[in-house]
């Protein structure tokens, strides 16, 4: 199975699908800490994979996503954004609508 295939596996199998540095116990970086504080703050049910675990993976991602930087935050298999861009929807409200959407 190609990284492609297996990065479309895993955006299939969740609805909300966080790939960051470290695990959402133990980011590893402040962005992906604030990206995980974030998600849970709206309630979300995710999973998430550890992009440092996999270079193949994390190099995959840029490819498939045409977004150099994580964390990378799909939603029923689109990209979001990164944490910048999390940050702007959840002050105007629209992470925890996306989330709930997603959800129901």
């Amino acid at each position: 199975m190609s990284i492609q295939e297996q990065i479309r596996d895993q955006l299939n199998g969740s609805s909300i699908v966080l790939y960051i540095k470290g695990t959402p116990q133990m980011p590893q970086c402040g962005f992906s800490a604030k990206a995980v504080q974030l998600l849970s703050a709206c309630g979300a049910h995710f999973a998430s994979y550890n992009i440092l675990e996999n270079p193949d993976l994390r190099q995959g991602l840029k490819e498939f996503s045409n977004w150099p930087t994580f964390p990378q935050l799909y939603i029923r298999g689109e990209l979001v954004g990164g944490c910048d861009i999390m940050v702007e929807l959840n002050q105007k409200g629209e992470l925890k609508k996306l989330v709930d959407q997603a959800q129901s």
